[in-house]
């Protein structure tokens, strides 16, 4: 599941990025309104967290322009602006909720998975392929009836294997969207984590579903 974190606070950007990443959330991050907008053109975000006083454009107008187009990507105000009714002024521009810095993480943490619950709530959540089920509510996995614990890394990389079923996957696309993007794309840990879900997605069962495409990347799919 990814969030966009839109924050020109490099120390407060990066403390919530490390939070939700350690989460199991994928994260992308910016720190102008302008390039928040260009990256919202181009990808599809969970959820967005987004500062009110920005360079290039504030946030208000970024909100107001993301909803003047009928997209309804849940946005969570994250500001110094305490005033009520800067408050009435956000929720009413079609903010889903809002938060007075300073914050603490936790209760950031809470009120994302309370939007999500409700978005949830409007929409299927399961992510399936063939006989595996991912529940992004509950971050139950199955296959074949038996459930499957994973750390936050590897539900992050399962998902979005799943979020691109038969779809081949370069390993500096999988790092950019698991991983913080600026990760060394020479590094293995691609395939060490692709071997620690095959020990447990894979290898129990009959079929198996993470294949490996040489020279490129992997794909999740039923066949060989």
């Amino acid at each position: 599941m990814s969030i966009l974190i839109v924050e020109d606070e490099l120390r407060v950007r990066a403390f919530i990025s490390r939070g939700l990443t350690e989460e199991g959330f994928r994260v992308r991050e910016s720190a102008d309104g302008v390039e928040a907008q260009e990256l919202m053109r181009h990808e599809r975000f969970a959820l967005i967290i987004l500062d009110w006083m920005l360079p290039g454009m504030s946030g208000l107008d970024v909100l107001r322009s993301l909803r003047a187009k009928q997209d309804v990507t849940p946005i969570l105000m994250l500001t110094a602006k305490d005033a009520v009714a800067d408050r009435i002024q956000a929720l009413n521009a079609g903010a889903d909720d809002y938060l007075i810095k300073p914050f603490a993480f936790d209760e950031l943490l809470a009120r994302i998975r309370a939007i999500l619950r409700r978005v949830d709530n409007r929409a299927t959540p399961l992510l399936t392929h063939a006989d595996l089920t991912m529940d992004p509510t509950t971050r139950k996995v199955v296959r074949a009836g038996v459930e499957i614990p994973l750390t936050a890394r590897e539900y992050a990389l399962l998902q979005f294997l799943l979020e691109h079923a038969g779809e081949v996957l370069s390993r500096t696309r999988i790092v950019q969207a698991v991983w913080e993007h600026d990760f060394e794309t020479f590094s293995n840990v691609v395939e060490v984590y692709i071997r620690y879900l095959r020990a447990k997605v894979d290898i129990p069962f009959p079929t198996k579903l993470i294949h490996t495409v040489r020279g490129v990347g992997y794909v999740l799919r039923s066949r060989a």
